[in-house]
This record gives structure tokens, C-alpha cells and sequence, in this order.
């Protein structure tokens, strides 16, 4: 057999192992007391003990390297298990579901989220990043909010954009932190964040 599969391999190998210590040296740097003030290539690949290019080789630029960063964000927090919103036959179970799902996923490192999304303020990378993302669980609420219309009768089309403006904003990070504070968790923030979402919906609460 050809040592050329096996060399392929090693060199695979290699560059996933640099490309997660790269991540994982800009999520310290966003952590740290004063590091994120600082958040950039060179200050991310001196960390991760590698040459600048090496990080452009890896992520094209520091918008791809945000990218790379939410994305692992994203699969530490559980979001692989939002499509379950949309298979639910019952769109308001499917809501229960996606406001579940955020709630772990907002949860799971919050320090990491307050940081990025109070970057989103500052820096324009930072900015895109965020925003694509939260289009995107604008257009899954909107999915839900429409099938549910469908489903239920109500609430009706004319009300949908600012339905879906209301449970966007509940389902938010900042919505989250808030509610959560210090002390409280998920088992007591979720429940609160669905009841206010029927009340939204101008749904009764018969779960």
C-alpha cells in the first residue's frame, strides 16, 4: 500500500488539531479579563503558537475564524437538535421545543455569548457574524408562527410580523441573561420564556 493515503491522513490529522487550537485560543481570549479588548489575528495565533498566516490558512479571514467560533459554539450548545422543532406534527410543541433549544444553547457558555454579541456593538466582523445568525432564528420563528397560524386558526396573518418581532426578542440572548441573572437557571428560565411566548401568541397555556 502506498505510504501516500496514511501521509494524507497524518497531515488531516494535524490540521483539525490546529484549526481547534486556534478556536479554543480565541474563546480564552474572549474570556479573558482584558483579552477580548484585544481580539485579533495576531493576537489569537501568538496564543495559539502558530504563524499569522496559518489562521488566514485555516478560516480566510477574521470573519471566517467568528464563523468558526459560533459554529463550535453552536455544537457544544446542542443546536444540531433544532430541526426536532420543525419535525413536530404540533407547531406549538415545535415553539416549546426551539425556545428549549435556545435556552441550552444561550446557557451553555454565557460569558462567551455576552462577549461576542457585546462585540457585535464595536467591531463590524463581529457584527455580521451575529446578525446572520439571528436572521436566522428570526426565519425559524417564522416558520413556527406561520404553521401555527395554519394550525390553530390564530394568531392572525396580518399580526405575524409582530408576533414574530416578540418572540424574537424573547428568545433571545440578552432576553436570557436577563431572566437568568446570577442564580437562576434553565429549569426556571425556559418554563417562563414559553409561558410568555403563548401569552404572545394569545394562546392559552395548556401544557
Amino acid at each position: 500500500m502506498s505510504p501516500r493515503p496514511y501521509r494524507l491522513g497524518q497531515r488531516q490529522i494535524a490540521s483539525e488539531q490546529t484549526r481547534a487550537r486556534i478556536l479554543a485560543e480565541a474563546r480564552e481570549l474572549l474570556i479573558a479579563p482584558d483579552g477580548y479588548a484585544h481580539f485579533s489575528i495576531d493576537a489569537i495565533a501568538r496564543q495559539a503558537d502558530v504563524a499569522r498566516m496559518t489562521v488566514y490558512h485555516q478560516f480566510g479571514s477574521k470573519k471566517g475564524l467568528l464563523e468558526g467560533l459560533c459554529d463550535t459554539l453552536a455544537s457544544f450548545g446542542g443546536m444540531q437538535q433544532l430541526a426536532t422543532a420543525f419535525r413536530n406534527p404540533e407547531p406549538l410543541a415545535g415553539l416549546d421545543e426551539y425556545i428549549g433549544v435556545f435556552g441550552h444553547f444561550w446557557e451553555a457558555d454565557r460569558l462567551v455569548m455576552r462577549r461576542l454579541r457585546g462585540l457585535a456593538m464595536l467591531d463590524p466582523d463581529f457584527e455580521q457574524v451575529i446578525r446572520a445568525r439571528d436572521a436566522g432564528r428570526r426565519k425559524g420563528l417564522r416558520v413556527l408562527v406561520e404553521r401555527i397560524s395554519e394550525q390553530h386558526g390564530r394568531p392572525a396573518p396580518e399580526s405575524h410580523d409582530e408576533i414574530v418581532n416578540m418572540l424574537f426578542t424573547l428568545t433571545s440572548f440578552e432576553c436570557f441573561d436577563m431572566l437568568a441573572g446570577p442564580t437562576r437557571g434553565l429549569e426556571e428560565v425556559t418554563p417562563a420564556v414559553r409561558r410568555l411566548a403563548r401569552a404572545a401568541l394569545s394562546l392559552p397555556d395548556e401544557r
